[in-house]
């Protein structure tokens, strides 16, 4: 009988929806699209740093560019806002559909772990605040010592893979993102693409295995895929 997949799940954007932080965005640079930009930003320098063989924690790169980006503006960012900042993020709720789908996957045999950028205490304070902390049968983040690296990094994903003594064609990542789907595939992944707005297939590179609407429509094709023909 061929076994589940072990599911390994990115949180922010994935889980979590990181749209609720574009008002504060707004407020501050008077931008429609900075949360965004701040966001594109995040990222860019995440992976800009990695392939500098330069790490710094997600969180770091995360304040280090909304200076940079007010800075180009000529905005100012007080403490307040910083702090207001750092509370949502870390207090961002999950998508609607995402705790029921969390649990239909685990009610169809299928094991759920975590895959972020962010420190693991983040990680679990965002997931403990959003009550869905205890679907998850263990949680990881790239700034374990033997990582140090953002995704989309190779060294990421074999982390995980050592951890869970298994091989890579038994994990499957789901996430919103591209360039994670991407680093996933190239690591022998499965993956799943959510279609998050602001998100979706890219045309060249490797292809996510799946593509859903939302974390319910990826959940159903799991099951179809792996539960009901190991059943």
């Amino acid at each position: 009988m061929k076994k589940l997949p072990m599911i390994v799940f990115d949180v922010n954007e994935t889980l979590l929806d990181l749209d609720t932080m574009t008002p504060i965005f707004e407020r501050i640079f008077h931008e429609t699209l900075a949360m965004r930009l701040w966001f594109a930003n995040l990222i860019l320098y995440s992976e800009a740093l990695t392939l500098a063989n330069a790490y710094v924690p997600f969180t770091d790169i995360g304040a280090a560019v909304l200076q940079m980006l007010a800075d180009t503006r000529g905005v100012r960012i007080t403490a307040a806002d910083k702090k207001e900042l750092t509370e949502n993020f870390a207090t961002m709720p999950p998508h609607p559909e995402v705790p029921a789908a969390l649990k239909k996957l685990r009610g169809a045999g299928f094991q759920l772990f975590t895959l972020t950028d962010n420190l693991l205490e983040i990680q679990g304070r965002q997931l403990e605040h959003g009550g869905i902390i205890d679907l998850f049968d263990n949680r990881f983040s790239v700034d374990n010592p033997e990582v140090r690296r953002h995704k989309p990094a190779p060294e990421a994903y074999a982390y995980v893979e050592r951890q869970l003594r298994v091989a890579p064609p038994d994990l499957f990542l789901i996430a919103s993102h591209t360039w994670d789907t991407l680093g996933a595939i190239a690591a022998g992944w499965g993956a799943a693409l959510i279609k998050r707005p602001g998100n979706d297939v890219l045309s060249i590179g490797p292809q996510p295995t799946l593509v859903g609407a939302d974390l319910d429509d990826v959940a159903n094709q799991l099951i179809r895929k792996f539960a009901k023909a190991t059943g």
